[in-house]
């Protein structure tokens, strides 16, 4: 009998045994999904970032010092600008921005060592056989592609616009704005740069079909409106964009997504601004990884700035200016280190706490790693901290001193679209646009936004511009080709396969046949210079 009760207690051991082995082998199986672009040590991570914000601040101090007004003027502390935009000559090579990334988010490559691609044409009338010109027709393709636009842009997207692997959305030179149905998708890909866009006015799409790649359409279901949604990406980097006013969230990153950075954005006018995990039970966002830097979440934001389920994030050097619920809320025990922001909050009695637990009772959270370094609190906000041992395991991340706090102004000075960050459109001409004279336009199609917008954009261009313009139209007429040729540079028949410009002008565009490709920034440098 006793021998009996014994195999039976061995029994249920084994049994306990297989079951726990069992539950580790599927979550370490969780977590492979995200392994290629999880760093092993998110701690120095958090320390390098904080290492460079102080040498670019140290740099600007010794050259103030030093009178050396045009680089200090030009240096603001932020590394992420002062990378590239004190070089007076940054349009000869635009993809040096792929090497200026910080945080989670650095080895996002974008374009980098692909074609340029100009975008010529602004509609965006089919989503399964989008126009060569078009946005959607670039980030589709499977080729590394630096996307930029000749002139300002209004896209109206008809359905979410669904990215490829290895693209580089480059606004800079240009007022791009994206709005519409579904907006921006990131789905199951890796290294994509969204830099210096206007996202707004996102609204639900979908129950269509939506093509994906040149080779692959398929149905898609109901989208929720959000302004860049991200499922199970890496390597991923949002810099300089304004995002207001979508249905859903501004940028929900959900399904195991990591290596993910989010710098010096505008985000205003939203609820549920930012959303981070997709469930407390989803084993393989444990290794979601996100650097949240220099952004300005600004006027009538509500909550989730961001909100977090399970991994690791770091959030520094932004300004929260105001909040109606809360700041950063989170479940599922994520890890939250919070370094020389500045949380304003609201004047509201019952909601100064810049953090929310959600959904979540004390003696679960408690334990939670949560932390608070630097940071300024204004107008009574507070920081809850939480997290047993703590001290020993932020010790790697602080041990650089984040001075940078006092600064946080210099540092978020240009936060969100550079030159306007607004998202206030008005009333802006969409359609086909030719590009040819330097405006958004084709069909004359007006869309206008409830209360958007005061002014109008100046869509046309000066009479002396035009003068230019047609002097050079003139110019190029004169020139003889050799027999066969047209002035794109290619016989008649080769056009409609591939159109590679030769020299890329106004009146040398591809607007009917093809595209516009170029192979370097000297081509383009004299038309999409930042003004």
């Amino acid at each position: 009998m006793e021998l009996r009760r014994s195999c039976i207690v061995m029994l249920y051991t084994l049994l306990v045994v297989v079951n726990i082995a069992e539950e580790t082998c599927a979550s370490m199986a969780f977590k492979n999904v995200t392994l290629q672009g999880q760093h092993p040590s998110p701690e120095l991570v958090a320390q390098d970032l904080q290492r460079r914000v102080n040498v670019s601040i140290t740099r600007r101090e010794m050259l103030s010092y030093a009178n050396e007004d045009t680089t200090t003027n030009c240096l603001t502390g932020n590394p992420i600008d002062d990378c590239w935009r004190c070089d007076p000559n940054w349009h000869l090579n635009r993809q040096r921005l792929a090497d200026c990334g910080i945080g989670f988010g650095q080895y996002a490559l974008g374009g980098k060592g692909g074609r340029y691609y100009v975008v010529t044409d602004s509609s965006d009338h089919d989503a399964v056989n989008p126009r060569p010109g078009t946005l959607r027709w670039a980030v589709i393709q499977t080729e590394p592609l630096w996307i930029v636009f000749p002139t300002n842009m209004h896209i109206q997207l008809s359905q979410e616009l669904i990215f490829n692997s290895f693209k580089t959305v480059d606004g800079r030179g240009a007022n791009v704005h994206i709005t519409g149905g579904g907006c921006i998708t990131l789905q199951y890909i890796t290294n994509v740069i969204i830099h210096n866009i206007h996202i707004h006015h996102c609204y639900e799409s979908g129950n269509t079909n939506v093509r994906s790649s040149p080779t692959h359409y398929g149905y898609r279901t109901k989208s929720d409106g959000d302004g860049i949604s991200i499922f199970g990406s890496r390597d991923l980097w949002i810099d300089h964009c304004s995002l207001s006013h979508c249905k859903d969230g501004l940028i929900d990153a959900v399904m195991g997504s990591t290596g993910i950075t989010i710098s010096n954005n505008f985000f205003s006018h939203h609820d549920e601004v930012m959303l981070l995990g997709h469930s407390d039970d989803y084993l393989p966002d444990s290794g979601m990884q996100v650097t949240i830097a220099f952004n300005h979440f600004g006027e009538k934001l509500v909550q989730r700035m961001p909100r977090c389920r399970r991994g690791y994030i770091h959030v520094v050097n932004n300004v929260y200016s105001r909040w109606e619920m809360y700041a950063i809320g989170g479940s599922g025990n994520p890890t939250i280190n919070s370094q020389g922001n500045r949380y304003t909050a609201p004047a509201n009695p019952n909601a100064k706490e810049v953090t929310k637990r959600v959904e979540t009772a004390q003696e679960h959270w408690r334990g939670w790693n949560w932390r608070s370094e630097g940071d300024i609190l204004v107008n009574g906000a507070f920081f809850v901290a939480s997290g047993e041992g703590l001290e020993l395991k932020y010790e790697k991340a602080y041990s650089v001193e984040p001075k940078s706090a006092g600064l946080i102004d210099q540092l978020t000075m240009n936060s969100g679209v550079l030159g306007s960050r607004s998202n206030k459109l008005g009333k802006w001409t969409d359609g086909n646009g030719d590009a040819e004279v330097g405006i958004d336009g084709g069909e004359n199609d007006y869309v206008n936004f409830e209360g958007s917008g005061v002014s109008q954009i100046k869509l046309h261009l000066s009479s002396n511009k035009k003068k230019r313009v047609r002097r050079m139209k003139e110019e190029e007429e004169r020139v003889r080709l050799p027999s066969g040729e047209n002035k794109w540079g290619k016989r008649d028949e080769e056009r409609d396969l591939d159109c590679h410009c030769r020299v890329w002008t106004p009146s040398s565009i591809c607007r009917v046949h093809g595209p516009v490709f170029a192979e370097s920034t000297s081509l383009l440098s004299r038309q999409l210079r930042l003004i």
